[in-house]
């Protein structure tokens, strides 16, 4: 029995063809940029099926795409995943494994989320926000109010990572379309970051999905406890 659907094959192949077409149409020079927008959307997949090799991916991502950030003078997505993404994604692969579905090591046991998690989530969300618009402020952060506004997307979203609720993918959907904005200006300036641009147009795609089949994962765990 084969592990992904055709479906999680050919969303997987689109997007590795979207980010390959990009690279070599606009970019050709960073090798950087196209290796973690591959490993990104690999990651994806493998999150959009609540397996914890996913954020493995993650942490490498985050390191990358922290220094393709600093490259550009994106200091809030520098400081963003590599002071928040990355030890999130550490935390939560330790999660996800504490977690496992029935003993399924390669599924997460999808949790719903109490009042009382949700407030700490909010309240720690807002705190961040005010905390890194100020930093973000500091270092002349180029657009700072989109900058500002993904650090916000990106909380929620490991938050909710973490706590394991399909509403994740919800938050990172959000934060995608903010990064296309950002990296579409900065594409503006420099055609080359076209291909940054359509890895994270092919993230939105792929964490709608996962919201999806989450859901659809969320009912499947319900009725067979």
């Amino acid at each position: 029995m084969h592990y992904f659907t055709k479906s999680e094959i050919c969303l997987w192949s689109v997007s590795v063809l979207m980010v390959l077409t990009a690279f070599l149409l606009f970019d050709r020079v960073n090798y950087l940029s196209l290796a973690a927008s591959l490993l990104g959307v690999t990651s994806l997949i493998f999150a959009a099926k609540g397996n914890p090799f996913a954020q493995i991916l993650m942490i490498i991502f985050s390191l990358l795409y922290g220094f393709i950030s600093y490259q550009f003078a994106y200091y809030g997505e520098m400081i963003t995943y590599l002071g928040m993404t990355m030890p999130m994604a550490v935390f939560t692969l330790i999660s996800w494994l504490k977690h496992p579905f029935a003993g399924n090591k390669s599924e997460v046991q999808i949790h719903h989320v109490k009042k009382s998690e949700l407030l700490l989530i909010f309240i720690s969300t807002l705190l961040v926000t005010i905390l890194f618009y100020f930093i973000l402020k500091h270092f002349h952060t180029a657009n700072l109010l989109p900058s500002t506004i993904s650090v916000t997307t990106s909380f929620l979203a490991v938050s909710l990572t973490f706590f394991r609720s399909p509403y994740y993918a919800a938050a990172y959907a959000a934060n995608d379309m903010i990064l296309l904005l950002l990296w579409g200006l900065a594409a503006a300036e420099n055609i080359s970051y076209l291909s940054v641009l359509a890895c994270f147009l092919a993230f939105l795609i792929n964490d709608i999905y996962a919201f999806i089949n989450w859901k659809r994962i969320e009912k499947r765990q319900r009725h067979s406890a």
